[in-house]
């Protein structure tokens, strides 16, 4: 993996968490104001460019190794979720980004 690469799964990621969170937080408001249309805009332009990056890094990497350090995004999401929008974390959901973790590495070992 070159290091562009690398880099290109970080922006991956980071894109789709961050669009995933201003996709919540612009659902819990008025779906007629201002605040709504900014963050929906924001939250659908961060995923489509999470969408089409992942379409490119498919070019160079099989689906099998790509798609479990997305996965990661779970994890990434959930303890941003419990951080920025005061969700709850549960011993369940921990235990899960656990294994989720877990598997990422055994997967990025192979």
């Amino acid at each position: 993996m070159t290091p562009i690469s690398a880099l290109l799964i970080v922006v991956t990621l980071f894109a789709s968490v961050t669009g995933q969170l201003v996709l919540k937080y612009a659902m819990e408001s008025d779906l007629r104001s201002r605040r709504f249309a900014v963050y929906f805009s924001a939250g659908v332009a961060a995923m489509a460019l999470a969408f089409f990056v992942t379409l490119g890094l498919l070019q160079h990497f099989d689906l099998s190794y790509l798609f479990p350090i997305q996965g990661l995004s779970v994890v990434i999401i959930s303890l941003l979720a419990a951080l920025l929008l005061r969700e709850k974390l549960t011993a369940r959901l921990l235990v899960g980004a656990a294994l989720i973790s877990a598997g990422v590495i055994l997967v990025s070992l192979s």
